[in-house]
Formats: C-alpha cells, sequence, structure tokens
C-alpha cells in the first residue's frame, strides 16, 4: 500500500473495528456468505460500487473487500462531535446529499491517491428492496479520474436488517463481481455507460440471490 491517510491510528481503529465487531457479526449473527473475493485487486487504486439498503453495509463491505476502503457519509454526521471524529479516522468524509459536491470527489480521489479504495454506493442512497433504479455518476467520474478500476458488489438481504429497533439476524449475502476498467475521459457519454455496465453487473449478481 502506498502512503496512508492518518496511518497509524486510522488503518488501527480501522482494523480493530473489523476484526473485534464487523467480522464476527457478519460471518455469525448474519451467517454471511461471500464469494469473489478472488476478484478483489490487493493494490493499487479502486473504486467499489454497490447496491446499498441499509446503515449496516458500508462496514459489511469493507470487511468483505479485504481492503480498506473510504466512504463518502451526509454531511449531517459531521456536525456530531465525537461521532464526526470517530467515523473520519475510519474513512469516511463528507457529501452534500442531491448535489454534485466537489469536495468530496476531490477527497475521494485523495484517499485513492494514498493507497485506500473508494467505496460508492451507485444510487447514492438507500433503496427499499437493495435494486439499483437511478444509477449516479460520481463513481465513474472518479474513477476516469484516478484511472481506477470500478469492484461492482452485491449486497443480498441487507434490506432486513433494520426493521426493528434491534438488528434482525437474517441471513446476508456479499457477491463481488469481475473489476470493470475506468472510462477512457469524463465525457458524458462514456461516464453513462460505465456507470450503466456498473449496474447491470450488480444487479447480475445480486439476482443470484443467496
Amino acid at each position: 500500500m502506498a502512503r496512508s491517510r492518518e496511518p497509524f491510528v486510522s488503518l488501527l481503529l480501522y482494523y480493530a473495528f473489523k476484526w473485534s465487531v464487523v467480522n464476527p457479526m457478519l460471518r455469525i449473527y448474519f451467517r454471511g456468505r461471500v464469494y469473489g473475493t478472488e476478484n478483489v485487486p490487493k493494490n493499487g487504486p479502486l473504486v467499489v460500487v454497490s447496491n446499498h439498503a441499509s446503515d449496516f453495509d458500508p462496514p459489511i463491505l469493507s470487511c468483505c473487500v479485504r481492503r480498506p476502503v473510504a466512504y463518502m457519509a451526509k454531511e449531517e454526521l459531521f456536525r456530531i462531535p465525537v461521532f464526526s471524529k470517530a467515523i473520519e479516522l475510519y474513512g469516511a468524509y463528507p457529501v452534500k446529499r442531491g448535489s454534485a459536491d466537489r469536495s468530496a470527489i476531490r477527497a475521494a480521489v485523495k484517499y485513492l491517491e494514498d493507497g485506500w479504495a473508494a467505496g460508492v454506493f451507485l444510487q447514492g442512497t438507500r433503496t427499499p428492496d437493495g435494486r439499483i433504479t437511478e444509477p449516479k455518476l460520481g463513481a465513474a467520474l472518479i474513477a476516469a479520474k484516478t484511472n481506477a478500476p470500478l469492484l461492482p458488489v452485491s449486497l443480498w438481504g441487507t434490506q432486513n436488517i433494520q426493521s426493528s429497533a434491534i438488528p434482525r439476524s437474517v441471513p446476508v449475502t456479499v457477491r463481488i463481481g469481475q473489476a470493470i476498467p475506468p472510462p477512457s475521459s469524463t465525457d458524458k457519454a462514456e461516464l453513462l455507460a460505465v456507470t450503466q455496465q456498473c449496474a447491470n453487473a450488480i444487479a447480475s449478481l445480486h439476482d443470484l440471490g443467496r
């Protein structure tokens, strides 16, 4: 891995949280199944793109990809004093929902330059069934700017986790697809084409179910 952002503290907390909380919860509580880990590039810039149905998706996805992944998080979370510092250390950075936030794009590019992978939920928000109906261009734009491949990942079953106050012990399946080459330019037509390719790949993985 190249030079890391806030290297020791950030990565130490990242891995401590992963192995003490996220991995046991995924494997035991959610009876998690993970397929396709061999498709994850071990180094170099990488944009991880996924569907999104639960607040549990970011840590689950990061755990399965087996690389530190930085995520965009809604800017409101960074107004909570202690919590904002904690999620910053785990690689989160703010984004204004519903707008083209240039600072968030720059932050994602910076993380990629520092050796992290950048995680982007393709629709930008949660959907009730985990399906992607309106994919956004942000992931393809980041990939074009950094020449990073896009890694499609399907999260199956996470929409059922938060139907009650306590997370439900429901089966969760994560499928990692083949990396997709980045767009060769930031031309909108090309960004659209690559974005749709990612959405189709995630949908095909999701259709495999459990």
